[in-house]
């Protein structure tokens, strides 16, 4: 590559990050990740994305796990981590290697954040970070009999307390322990903790590392976005997903649910994971929301800019008549859009003659990264549906370079003659585009 097309490349992808920058800048979010980040060589490089996050404004709130620093200490007692029915049984013994374990990472990651060479992504960083008892715990008690010991859960979140440290622009860094009022330390799970945060805070987002790809392995196929009603299906279904990524699937759900706007899951192997998710349109990882990332909607007068950007292109090649942004703004209310996080990647118009109970489907275009899993196709069908509704019996096109796409999906040669006559008026012979008309109901 030419150093011509590296700073080209550079550009644009700068100018493309920039909505998301602007986007999440003063947002917060809660990432998780567990003791096993800490264990290889690629826990540097996130910490260097940790330093990027906090630059650009976003306020953080980090959730370490330690399970195999703390596995490794009983092992050196001669003693392992008991579960029932897939929960821990923290005797003292363990309370003592969770509490060694937490320290130890606690310390590393302080330390890693502290960093500050030159010529090295942490230079200028001065990073604060926060820690503290800001996580109130109970234990999780006797339950069939076993008694879970120093085994807890989350009672609460000091939001108030971690919101003053983010007020003040530290990162704060919470462990996968709780204390209770009457003094006691609790052994915590990482994604609780990190839950309980994000819920507490009314987080924006809740970013939860794992260890592999989220996947279906029914058929192998990745999961890119879930609504949280898809992610129960697959929680219920055996053998749907990796063991690992259930506990993070389930802490998705529960803070969406409770009021956290999006949560990812995210292969922290990775390189660049965090930077990928949030500074690109697709992403790299597993969207969780309430409602559908990607969705098909009435268009209204803020779309207006973005169908512009869309369109210019198929204008210019011909593609489709050139419109004003007078002329959008005026029938807006005609056009309806794809939305994906705030873009607008395909758009369509349906034009209505009641007097002949016909429409127009116009201006439909898509933008050219999205042109796969049937959006036209989909497009085309939710504006078919809405003719319908609205008692229209055909619908017609004028085009002059899709005519067999039209064709494979049911409209058929027609005339001007076969139109409006208020349409056949302004019938533009100079382009001389193909005109179909599809019947969509009975006469």
């Amino acid at each position: 590559m030419s150093e011509a097309s590296r700073h080209s490349a550079f550009v644009r992808w700068f100018r493309d990050s920039s909505p998301y920058i602007h986007a999440h800048r003063g947002r917060t979010f809660v990432v998780s990740f567990g003791g096993e980040a800490l264990a290889d060589g690629l826990f540097s490089s996130l910490v260097h994305d940790f330093a990027l996050l906090n630059g650009v404004g976003i306020r953080l709130v980090l959730v370490h796990g330690a399970r195999p620093q703390v596995e490794q200490r009983l092992q050196a007692r001669g003693s392992q981590l008991r579960y029932v029915n897939g929960l821990r049984v923290t005797d003292a013994t363990a309370l003592e290697c969770v509490k060694e374990a937490v320290g130890t990472v606690r310390v590393e990651i302080e330390a890693l954040l502290s960093m500050g060479l030159a010529n090295s992504p942490m230079a200028g960083a001065r990073i604060r970070v926060a820690t503290g008892n800001f996580v109130i715990a109970k234990p999780l008690g006797v339950h069939d009999g076993v008694d879970f010991g120093h085994t807890g859960k989350v009672r609460r979140v000091d939001e108030e307390g971690i919101r003053s440290k983010l007020d003040q622009g530290d990162v704060v860094l919470l462990s996968p322990i709780g204390y209770s009022p009457t003094g006691e330390v609790f052994n915590l799970s990482a994604e609780e903790v990190a839950t309980a945060a994000a819920i507490a805070l009314h987080a924006d987002k809740l970013l939860l590392l794992t260890e592999q790809d989220c996947v279906n392995l029914l058929d192998s196929n990745p999961l890119r976005q879930l609504t949280t009603r898809e992610a129960d299906g697959l929680l219920e279904t055996e053998n749907a997903l990796a063991d690992e990524v259930i506990p993070h699937l389930k802490a998705a759900v529960v803070a969406c649910r409770r009021g956290v706007q999006r949560a990812h899951l995210l292969n922290r192997r990775i390189d660049g994971t965090l930077l990928l998710e949030l500074f690109t349109r697709d992403g790299v990882g597993t969207l969780v929301s309430l409602s559908p990332f990607e969705e098909m909607r009435q268009a209204d007068i803020g779309d207006v800019g973005g169908i512009l950007e869309l369109i210019k292109p198929l204008e210019e090649m011909g593609v489709l008549t050139k419109r004003s942004r007078e002329f959008l703004e005026m029938e807006i209310d005609d056009f309806s859009v794809i939305e994906r996080d705030g873009a607008i990647l395909g758009c369509a118009a349906l034009h209505v003659f009641p007097q002949e109970a016909m429409g127009e489907l116009a201006c439909l275009a898509l933008h050219p990264d999205y042109r796969g899993d049937r959006r036209g196709e989909r497009l085309m069908e939710y504006l078919e549906a809405k003719a319908l509704n609205l008692g229209l019996k055909k619908l017609f096109v004028l085009t002059t370079q899709t005519t067999h796409w039209f064709r494979e999906h049911g409209y058929e040669p027609a005339g001007i003659a076969d139109l409006p006559l208020s349409r056949q008026a302004q019938y533009n012979h100079q382009r001389n585009s193909k005109i179909l008309v599809k019947t969509i109901a009975d006469s």
